[in-house]
C-alpha cells in the first residue's frame, strides 16, 4: 500500500472524526498541473455532517486543506462525491403552473 501524503492523511483524520461511519470514508488523490485534487466519498447518512449548515463545514474543510497545501507548496482542492440517490430533484413544472394561468 502506498504511503499517504500529508494532505490526504489530514483530510482523512479530520473527516473520520466528524462522521458516524468512519469506515465508509474513502479519499482518492490525483495530482496534475493544476495541483492536487482530493476526492472524498462518505456514507450517505453522513453527508449532512460533512456539508454543514449552508455549506459552512465543507467550506471550513476546504480552507484548512488550502492551508495544508500552502505549507507543502501545492494547491489542494476538495471534491465531495454525492452519494447515489443524493439530492432530491424537484419535479419539473410547466410555465403555466408557475404563472398560474
Amino acid at each position: 500500500m502506498a504511503a499517504k501524503n500529508s494532505d490526504q492523511e489530514f483530510l482523512e483524520n479530520l473527516v473520520t472524526a466528524l462522521v458516524n461511519n468512519p469506515k465508509d470514508v474513502k479519499i482518492e488523490r490525483h495530482v496534475d498541473e493544476m495541483g492536487v485534487l482530493l476526492t472524498m466519498k462518505v456514507n450517505p447518512a453522513d453527508m449532512g455532517q460533512i456539508i454543514g449548515r449552508e455549506g459552512q463545514t465543507a467550506r471550513a474543510i476546504r480552507t484548512l486543506l488550502r492551508l495544508v497545501g500552502m505549507k507543502n507548496k501545492a494547491r489542494v482542492n476538495l471534491k465531495i462525491e454525492e452519494p447515489e440517490g443524493g439530492r432530491m430533484m424537484k419535479p419539473s413544472t410547466s410555465i403555466d403552473e408557475d404563472l398560474k394561468i
